[in-house]
């Protein structure tokens, strides 16, 4: 069964356009030259109930756009959006009692207020019961452990006790549909790796469907099983994890600082990008060579530093661009 139902959305904004010449004019003001930006394009496109989903793209994409209007808080200027059955635009309020969200970038808590009194205060707002609203608290304080922190002012609290709280007070009133913007932007990789295990238990234990944007790769690699790409409001990949894994991440970047220069032997799945004095970063593809395999050409005694990361997903983005290209060229 679908959670989400997505059917030629469509949704076009008016922007202002900037005159040469006519910077403070009269006419420039009250006749204001317009075009119009189609922000999202006829998109189709369904999501199953207790599916994890990555929904990515460049800046300006429409993926913004999209989730407003499958949130309400957006009407589509075309196409029909069904998210739990209801109908965003026509029943807004009924379905805000079945979804969540959850913007990084963004603060839904009362920074004054400790965690335990949000968490009541959307206990009220969603109309849960007293006599209810303890035990959820405590259940997703214990899932979330939250105990060492949930009566210390929200202020006080650092990136990730808020992130984890943040997440909990998306979860107080149960919803079926999770949206989650960028959840771990600006967290170090521990916290990241503690927040993606979170995600992963919340959907194990709650079968709670996640729709998740993000630029970090190690999100919707970890988490997902799915993935779309938008650009320009269309779809430009809707593949599962597994193949995009395949032909797209296999590829790392190592960044290696020595005590002594050396050179990299000229190696079939290594390709140095930057080199300067010890400073040596390449990357690796391991679907030809393993990370450990490709250490192997350094000396582990000259060795002083080493950094191992994924290529940045705007890169992938392009590869998958150039690709998709290529194959409506040969069409």
């Amino acid at each position: 069964m679908n959670a989400i139902t997505v059917t030629d959305l469509s949704k076009t904004f008016l922007v202002k356009q900037k005159e040469k010449g006519m910077k403070g004019s009269l006419r420039a003001i009250v006749h204001p030259k317009t075009e119009e930006i189609k922000a999202v394009n006829q998109l189709s496109f369904d999501v199953e109930e207790g599916e994890v989903l990555a929904f990515i793209g460049p800046n300006g994409a429409g993926k913004s756009t999209t989730i407003k209007m499958l949130t309400g808080i957006l009407y589509p200027d075309g196409g029909k959006v069904e998210v739990l059955g209801i109908d965003p635009v026509k029943k807004r309020k009924q379905l805000a009692y079945e979804i969540g969200t959850v913007f990084g970038q963004k603060e839904q808590l009362w920074t004054h207020l400790t965690p335990y009194d949000n968490f009541r205060f959307f206990g009220a707002i969603y109309d849960i019961p007293d006599s209810e609203i303890g035990a959820r608290i405590e259940e997703l304080a214990d899932t979330f452990e939250l105990g060492s922190f949930i009566n210390t002012p929200v202020r006080n609290l650092s990136l990730g006790q808020r992130i984890r709280c943040e997440i909990v007070a998306s979860l107080i009133h149960r919803p079926k549909i999770l949206f989650l913007d960028e959840p771990t932007i600006g967290l170090d990789p521990v916290v990241k790796e503690n927040i993606r295990k979170l995600i992963k238990q919340m959907n194990r234990d709650f079968h709670t469907t996640i729709f998740l944007t993000s630029h970090d790769v190690g999100d919707i690699e970890k988490l997902c099983k799915r993935i779309i790409i938008v650009n320009n409001g269309q779809i430009v990949l809707d593949d599962s994890m597994q193949h995009l894994k395949y032909n797209y991440l296999n590829k790392k970047v190592v960044e290696v600082k020595l005590h002594e220069e050396a050179e990299l032997p000229v190696t079939e799945g290594i390709v140095v990008l930057k080199k300067n004095g010890g400073h040596i970063k390449f990357e690796v593809d391991t679907s030809i060579l393993k990370i450990n395999e490709a250490l192997h050409y350094i000396d582990a005694d000259n060795m002083e530093d080493i950094n191992i990361s994924n290529i940045p997903l705007e890169d992938i983005i392009t590869q998958i661009y150039k690709a998709e290209g290529r194959k409506e060229a040969v069409l």
